[in-house]
């Protein structure tokens, strides 16, 4: 029961470090949770690659909030908790993806052959992804606390500790660049745009 009270302490004690901008208490933290966090995130989404993308985004938010974030629970509970509920985010999203994809493979004349149709997917995924990091960094972040965690504006303002009318600019901001930037493939991102 000692040892146990002990480890929980030290974790405490790195987390105060970490949020005081230790890299090597950072380090630590990440080297212990880093690979059951992935075993975890890849049981959900059943893909090893979308896995560390997911506990990669999670350390990384954390890390960009260090000096804000509280953590009421233990360090491991919060951070299987938010792999958990971005693991879910991911897989609501692929669905709304495929669902459009589907509606527009449907929707046109002309078929492809299948190799045609995977090619034009990695593309789209490419172009989306790439448009999304090009924009201003608190820019990218409501937009992706929008779409992505399904935030209302009122909870991404809370979060970022900015106004509601600023959240509304960025959001307006993101759409304008995202809308040009994929004007070749707006009938296969609608969802980016429409979906709250």
């Amino acid at each position: 029961m000692k040892i146990r009270k002990k480890v929980q302490l030290n974790e405490q004690e790195y987390w105060q470090n970490v949020s005081r901008g230790d890299k090597k208490a950072f380090e630590q933290l990440f080297n212990t949770h880093y690979q059951p966090l992935c075993n975890y995130a890849y049981s959900l989404l059943k893909d090893i690659d979308e896995a560390e993308e997911v506990v990669q985004n999670t350390f990384f938010n954390v890390w960009s909030k260090r000096e804000t974030l509280q953590i009421t629970t233990s360090f491991k509970s919060y951070i299987y908790r938010a792999v958990h509920n971005d693991s879910l985010n991911k897989i609501k999203h692929g669905k709304v993806k495929a669902s459009y994809a589907t509606d527009y493979k449907s929707s046109m004349s002309g078929g492809f052959d299948s190799s045609s149709q995977i090619l034009e997917a990695k593309e789209l995924g490419k172009q989306i992804n790439e448009a999304i990091a090009s924009l201003p960094e608190q820019c990218g972040n409501v937009f992706k606390l929008s779409r992505f965690e399904n935030l209302k504006y009122s909870e991404i303002a809370e979060q970022l500790e900015i106004s509601v009318k600023t959240v509304e600019n960025h959001m307006g901001k993101a759409l304008k660049i995202l809308r040009s930037q994929l004007k070749d493939y707006l009938p296969l991102v609608a969802w980016l745009f429409f979906i709250n």
